[in-house]
């Protein structure tokens, strides 16, 4: 792939979408060729970033099970999930650089089969301890497909043409978790706990079948980076020193944080607390999804190219501020008794700001950065993860009988997010900028 320019200013709206490379032959280019490449390269970066959720949260519905199966207290079974997710954040750190060095292939497939291999023997494990261990294994290399389909997106795509696609990756990434627990449900009825690793080992097998076949190497070898385990940690810290990025990656860290907080404390609030029924928590569960879908698809196909990102991700951060102090107010008893309807609402428009959120702020740290795609992808993801394993627990500290926890973890998030976004990303000196070498660039 030929060498693409320098990042643009974050204020940029224009760019040119590269031509994708074919898995085995010369760049694809404009037409109906180009359009089914590019259908596969969501296809195939749709199911890298699906993967965790589905690893996550198609197992939920067993969690029971599997402590009456092997004889386990359920907060020791609670760990397996604790050990998937910090493999998913620590992995990232230790992929990204390697697909800054040795190219973007290697390392990703060597991560799914590590990963598939794993998930298999987590179907056979003959005790939680050794569950746990497994499926910390299991995050650690399915980490690969989350940075590395970050990496991939900024090598092939800039600017405005690189937002758009983290939008429609938020189609494929959003809908994941609505089924996946549908899906651990149905197996659940023909099959045990083990069964649903069984059909993850599956998935994990055809997603790298599809990935040897259909993913070419994005990262030419002009443009990775020798060295070890050192250039990686000067490579971090040269990302990290750069204001602008690691404010943009706080800002979609906390904002994910108060993302976290929601799932974590929904069933609670919803069920507990407001007196739903189990199919209406799914219900509003699945309709807040549908909500960041829509709105990240409204953020690719109709904001990004007219609106800079900067105001978008502000505007994102704004919805959520307002949306998580109303369900403080309403938590609280300041408004005095409320429903379920009004607090449905609040949670409804928070998550739907995530979809303006999230793939902004991302686009704008990677565009901050080329030539350690990987290394930034892997603080993008880590911050993210690490930031929402610690608001998890939380919004359970006061009991299951109050939300007022997951409001103020939810305030504070957004809080912190939008203050890092505004004091250390600074949009309106950019834009300044951007103006100033417009007018010197006509002047001359």
């Amino acid at each position: 792939m030929p060498e693409q320019p320098a990042p643009p200013t974050p204020d940029a709206q224009d760019t040119a979408v590269p031509a994708v490379p074919a898995p085995h032959g010369p760049a694809v280019g404009a037409g109906p060729a180009a359009r089914r490449t590019g259908f596969l390269l969501v296809l195939v970066l749709g199911g890298l970033t699906a993967t965790p959720p589905l690893a996550m949260d198609m197992y939920l519905p067993s969690l029971p099970e599997v402590t009456r199966s092997l004889g386990a207290p359920a907060a020791t079974v609670q760990l397996t999930l604790t050990a998937c997710l910090a493999g998913m954040a620590l992995g990232q750190l230790v992929v990204g650089p390697m697909s800054d060095r040795w190219g973007r292939r290697r390392p990703l497939l060597a991560g799914l089969a590590c990963y598939v291999v794993a998930t298999a023997l987590c179907a056979v494990a003959p005790d939680v301890g050794t569950l746990v261990a497994f499926r910390l294994v299991q995050g650690l290399a399915g980490a690969a497909g989350i940075v590395i389909a970050r990496a991939v997106v900024r090598d092939l795509y800039d600017g405005v043409a690189m937002a758009r696609f983290f939008s429609t990756l938020m189609l494929v990434s959003g809908v994941a978790p609505v089924v996946a627990p549908l899906i651990g449900g149905q197996i659940l009825r023909v099959t045990d706990w083990r069964g649903v690793f069984v059909v993850l080992t599956a998935v994990g097998a055809l997603l790298a079948a599809l990935v040897w076949v259909r993913l070419p190497e994005t990262l030419p070898p002009a443009r990775r980076h020798a060295g070890g385990a050192a250039a990686a940690v000067r490579a971090m810290r040269t990302l990290l020193a750069d204001l602008p990025f690691t404010g943009y990656m706080l800002a979609g860290g906390f904002a994910f944080a108060a993302l976290f907080a929601y799932i974590a404390a929904s069933p609670f609030v919803i069920q507990e607390i407001y007196g739903a029924s189990p199919q209406t928590f799914s219900l509003l569960f699945g309709l807040n999804s549908v909500g960041l879908v829509i709105a990240g698809q409204v953020n690719g196909k109709v904001l990004v190219g007219r609106v800079s990102l900067d105001k978008v991700l502000g505007a994102g951060l704004a919805v959520t501020v307002l949306a998580a102090t109303a369900l403080l107010l309403m938590a609280s008893g300041a408004l005095g008794p409320v429903g379920l309807a009004p607090v449905a609402a609040a949670l409804f428009v928070l998550m739907s700001a995530m979809g303006l959120t999230l793939p902004n702020a991302q686009s704008l740290a990677l565009l901050r950065t080329r030539h350690a795609a990987g290394s930034a992808s892997a603080l993008l993801g880590t911050s993210s993860f690490l930031v929402g394993a610690v608001a998890s627990p939380l919004v359970g500290i006061a009991g299951e009988r109050t939300a007022v926890p997951m409001a103020i973890v939810q305030l504070a998030g957004a809080l912190v997010a939008l203050a890092c976004f505004v004091g250390m990303c600074r949009p309106w000196a950019a834009r300044g900028n951007a103006r100033a070498k417009s007018r010197k660039g006509e002047e001359s």
